[in-house]
């Protein structure tokens, strides 16, 4: 149960990623989130029920030439 005021988004929800982070271990690469989630710093997410969400930042930027 969250008890930040407004709540923050469940971990079903599609802004998910906005609930507020109580564990951070940056020298491990994921933070725990509020609603459950753990973040990964390659943006992957393990829900609660154990479901995986792949990392979804983008890797594919295009170079442009000057």
């Amino acid at each position: 149960m969250c008890p930040h005021e407004p709540s923050c988004p469940s971990s079903s929800a599609s802004d998910r990623e906005a609930a507020r982070t109580i564990a951070a271990h940056p020298e491990q690469g994921w933070s725990l989130l509020c609603n459950g989630i753990v973040l990964f710093e390659d943006t992957g997410e393990l829900l609660p029920d154990g479901a995986v969400i792949a990392p979804h930042r983008p890797t594919d930027l295009a170079i442009s030439a000057a």
